[in-house]
């Protein structure tokens, strides 16, 4: 007697938190559906991810009608022989390196069993992973795990459509659908100002390979960016799935994790605070903010006597900087008010009726579950696509008030303007109207991965071409 094995997914992510997350929120909604998915990711964050989570190397995890199991590969590690840390160029071509050869060796060796790989999905910043799939003959897609209007700004770039600052003309505007962007406000990695532009000719190389993958993901949704879905759904096959945090599986899969850090118990404490009193403050896994600018949102924090949930990651080894101070008697006179940690469960902790404001770093992760969980926000970008996201955020969206400027701008956010700000967005008309706006949002967002909604319509859509690219049959015995 015949019968259907789980067809095979193979999804390969860049080691970066921001990367990771949305990848793996797709993995776990495949799987739930009946699919086999092998989720894989270089080793350098494999080891924080095993330990921060109850996860293992080749553990198969069974999820809804389906399973996951996480492999990580060797990347060579982020320091040299000598004991010198690697360059971010060095380190990216190590993960290829490392890469290409663990892809076409996990295609080969399912390859002959009654589990060949049927699809591989990867993320941008690994371009490499369409080449393989290629290679071998099998379909591929890609996650975009920006913003539709960023990636509308990088193929426009790309493909030369748009005239973008340059050495020639620094502080030129770009003209996308519906919106203007300043020099600031574009994509910083496409900034001939850019410190990180190894970065953008990484994303660059995902745009020569868009040939390849069958289709192009976006965690994103069709009514919030439907001027460019509409406009690159004439270049490539783009279908907007998010977002994806959002999207409903039949089980709970929320203790299947690839945080890098262990997150801090903070939900008691946002138990006992109450409704719509809370700023909550994060910059994500990566942005790392001088001293002098904690020290101001110290202050901020206190002459406001806002009650907040600050998440205040030391600043990483690679920085090579020393842990934060904080002003002297801060924790003692805020301690009533507010908590400081160095890590939380942000989905959990946006959507607690106690938080009221979310300052954020504007990675679209953090953008879109500020946007999907109805919570109005403070920018404070730094690099990359994050500029952009605070534009949209504040202008389009019409959800925040910018705070912070991106990093290449060396502003100095002072503690009297973190004041102003912060009671800005949390009293008055003004906190009024982007909280309505913010409920707008969240409600088009739940409607969007309802049965029958955009996103749902388009991850149907996706299952299928999966499934019709290559259901396995074996023989039962």
């Amino acid at each position: 007697m015949e019968s259907e094995a789980p067809i095979h997914v193979l999804m390969v992510s860049y080691p970066g938190q921001g990367h990771v997350n949305p990848l793996l929120r797709l993995a776990k909604f495949l799987a739930a559906k009946g699919f086999f998915v092998t989720f894989s990711t270089a080793d350098t964050v494999g080891k924080l991810m095993r330990t921060a989570n109850d996860i293992s190397h080749k553990q198969v995890t069974p999820v809804g009608d389906g399973f996951l199991k996480f492999e990580f590969f060797d990347d060579g590690g982020v320091t040299n022989s000598d004991g010198s840390k690697r360059s971010l160029t060095d380190f990216n071509a190590q993960v290829e390196h490392f890469g290409r050869q663990y892809v076409s060796q996990v295609i080969k060796d399912h390859a002959d069993t009654h589990r060949p790989i049927s699809c591989i999905i990867n993320n941008p910043f690994v371009p490499w992973v369409s080449d393989v799939a290629a290679d071998h003959g099998i379909p591929s897609a890609v996650l975009w795990v920006q913003s539709a209007a960023v990636l509308t700004a990088y193929y426009s770039y790309f493909h030369k459509l748009l005239p973008f600052p340059s050495h020639a003309d620094p502080y030129l505007d770009v003209q996308l659908p519906s919106v203007v962007l300043k020099y600031n406000e574009v994509p910083d990695f496409l900034h001939p100002f850019s410190p990180y532009q190894a970065l953008g000719t990484v994303i660059l190389e995902q745009f020569k390979n868009l040939s390849k993958p069958f289709c192009v993901l976006v965690d994103s949704f069709e009514e919030l960016e439907s001027d460019y879905i509409k406009y690159l759904s004439e270049f490539v096959n783009i279908r907007p799935i998010g977002p994806l945090f959002k999207i409903p599986t039949a089980t709970d899969t929320s203790d299947i994790r690839g945080d890098f850090w262990k997150s801090d118990d903070c939900m008691e404490w946002l138990n006992s605070r109450a409704e719509a009193s809370v700023v909550y403050i994060s910059f994500g896994s990566i942005v790392c903010l001088p001293q002098e600018q904690v020290t101001e949102i110290a202050h901020g924090l206190l002459d406001s006597q806002v009650s907040f949930l600050w998440v205040l990651k030391p600043p990483g080894m690679a920085f090579g900087l020393p842990p934060y101070v904080l002003p002297d008697g801060f924790l003692e006179e805020t301690k009533e008010k507010g908590k400081v940690v160095q890590w939380s469960p942000q989905e959990e902790v946006l959507g607690h009726g106690s938080v009221a404001c979310f300052v954020t770093h504007c990675g679209w992760n953090s953008s879109m579950e500020g946007v999907t969980l109805g919570v109005p926000m403070l920018t404070f970008s730094a690099w990359g696509d994050q500029v952009t996201n605070a534009k949209f955020l504040v202008d389009v969206y019409g959800v925040a008030i910018k705070l912070g400027y991106g990093q290449a701008e060396k502003k100095l956010v002072s503690r009297d303007e973190v004041k102003k700000r912060l009671l800005e967005a949390t009293v008055g008309p003004k906190a009024e109207e982007l909280k309505q706006n913010a409920f707008k949002w969240k409600m088009a967002a739940e409607a969007a991965v309802a049965p029958n909604g955009s996103s749902a319509r388009n991850l149907d859509a996706f299952l299928k071409d999966i499934k019709e690219g290559g259901a396995v049959r074996v023989n039962e015995i």
